[in-house]
């Protein structure tokens, strides 16, 4: 017992599931109320049937019998005054009219040929003048005309069979019984019946509609009981579900919380080196400042103190707001960018290790984007970077190329080189449909610490999330790899 309520706790009803059951039940209620109107229309057929054998036709061979009997009596008798003659008209009258107060019998009436038509009598005096005194009258009446006109076609068989014969027209028995008084036919006793079977009707009907209402209310009491118990269930699962949502969504919100932590740890780190690189350039047009190049220092001194305060700038909070990154203020030449990055950043590192070489390709149709000067620093400096770490000790050509297209309106960045390439693994894609490299912790490097791996991974959530860029990365089909980022203006 204690199994099967602990399975029944499993199932919960709703409201869709009272509905099913609901409509099941008005299915379920028309189908029982066709199979009982068929079985009723059987049953009043069989009745029917039965009412004609057992109770018509025996009623109107009984009376038929009583006549016979009675005329035979009385013939035999030699003479009859007028005393006994009132009784047996009174006889008669009570033979043919008493029937009449049966249930059912509407017309009764005895078929008699004279001098070659037929004749209906209905009452004793008439039948006493045609039995006994051979009197006729010839005056004709439509009383029993219908009567007569089934006599007709009925007649021959009645003599040839001398069987009662039952015609049955809309529910209304004509039922001709042989009139054989001394073994000689002289007609056809005719009793029209007409049954009526309503009141058993109406006791079926009645009873299957209090059986039928009685069921429904049973039933309905049911469907509440199961709807209260299933609103009080519901009720507690909702309550569940809604706590569990919110504790998901507390967990959601201090995961993202500590994603975007994480994202602004990793951003400041590498910053700050960036930040400790460009300030050792700083010292360094100092020591060669002279009034021959004080212009060119004071130009590069005023880029290089600009990426500084934006570093600060963004220790400030781990998500900036997004006016600080784009901004219709915003007027930035991606060319100027990448050149002075190029000549003021990694050939200044490039001339002293003298360990690659980066080539430019710069279409001067690229519009300006309206995407703050050192964002774009920050998505093209990890890019770069990983190009000269990965691409091999010498001989490492890096070529920076920008394209335009006016008719589709998209700009292109591409970053390639001619190293070693980027590991196969590195360029599949997860559930997401991003590649392994730019995910976090991922590197490019043969050798693994706890700071790797965030170089690509923040510049391609940069370009992304707050740019509104693209970007991919690829091997090229000789050597090398490709990265490409796509700007739509």
């Amino acid at each position: 017992m204690g199994n099967f309520l602990d399975n029944l706790k499993k199932y919960h009803f709703e409201f869709k599931h009272l509905t099913v059951l609901f409509v099941g039940l008005i299915i379920f209620q028309l189908i029982l109320s066709f199979v009982h109107k068929a079985s009723l229309r059987n049953f009043v057929d069989n009745a029917q049937e039965w009412y004609q054998k057992n109770s018509a036709e025996r009623l109107a061979n009984l009376t038929t019998t009583t006549l016979e009997l009675f005329y035979e009596t009385v013939k035999m008798r030699k003479t009859i005054d007028q005393n006994e003659k009132r009784r047996i008209i009174q006889f008669f009258d009570i033979i043919l009219n008493q029937q009449i107060l049966q249930q059912n019998i509407e017309e009764i009436c005895l078929l008699v040929g004279v001098g070659g038509k037929i004749k209906a009598i209905d009452n004793g005096n008439e039948l006493y003048s045609v039995m006994f005194e051979h009197q006729y009258d010839n005056n004709n009446s439509n009383t029993h005309k219908y009567a007569i006109q089934l006599y007709k076609k009925v007649k021959n068989e009645l003599i040839g069979t001398e069987q009662i014969v039952n015609v049955l027209n809309n529910n209304t028995y004509h039922i001709f019984v042989p009139f054989v008084p001394n073994g000689e036919y002289a007609g056809a006793l005719y009793i029209r019946n007409t049954p009526d079977f309503s009141f058993i009707q109406r006791e079926m009907v009645s009873s299957y509609e209090e059986t039928s209402i009685i069921y429904s209310a049973l039933f309905l009491l049911g469907l509440l009981a199961m709807y209260y118990i299933s609103t009080y269930t519901v009720k507690e699962r909702d309550e569940a579900q809604k706590l569990l949502m919110e504790e998901h969504e507390r967990n959601i919100k201090q995961q993202i919380e500590h994603e975007k932590e994480s994202m602004f740890t990793k951003r400041i780190y590498h910053t700050h080196h960036k930040a400790e690189k460009v300030m050792g350039f700083i010292k360094e047009d100092l020591r060669t400042l002279s009034t021959e190049n004080i212009d060119e220092i004071k130009y590069r001194a005023t880029k290089y103190s600009n990426f500084i305060s934006r570093v600060i700038y963004d220790m400030k909070w781990y998500e900036p707001p997004i006016q600080t990154i784009r901004n219709p203020s915003f007027s930035t030449d991606l060319n100027e960018v990448i050149k002075f990055m190029v000549e003021n950043i990694f050939n200044r590192t490039s001339r002293k290790s003298k360990s690659f070489e980066i080539k430019l390709n710069l279409d001067e149709r690229v519009p300006k984007v309206n995407i703050n000067e050192f964002v774009v620093w920050e998505i093209l400096e990890p890019l770069i970077q990983n190009s000269i770490d990965h691409g091999g000790d010498s001989g490492l050509l890096i070529t920076i190329s920008t394209k335009y297209n006016p008719e589709t309106r998209i700009s292109n960045i591409i970053i390639e080189d001619n190293g070693k390439g980027i590991k196969p693994e590195l360029l599949e894609k997860n559930e997401k449909g991003i590649k392994k490299i730019f995910l976090e912790n991922v590197s490019t490097k043969n050798i693994s610490h706890a700071n790797s791996g965030y170089g690509c991974y923040i510049a391609y959530e940069i370009s992304t999330q707050r740019c509104g860029w693209e970007i991919d990365a690829e091997n090229l089909p000789e050597h090398g790899c490709r990265f490409t980022i796509t700007i739509k203006n």
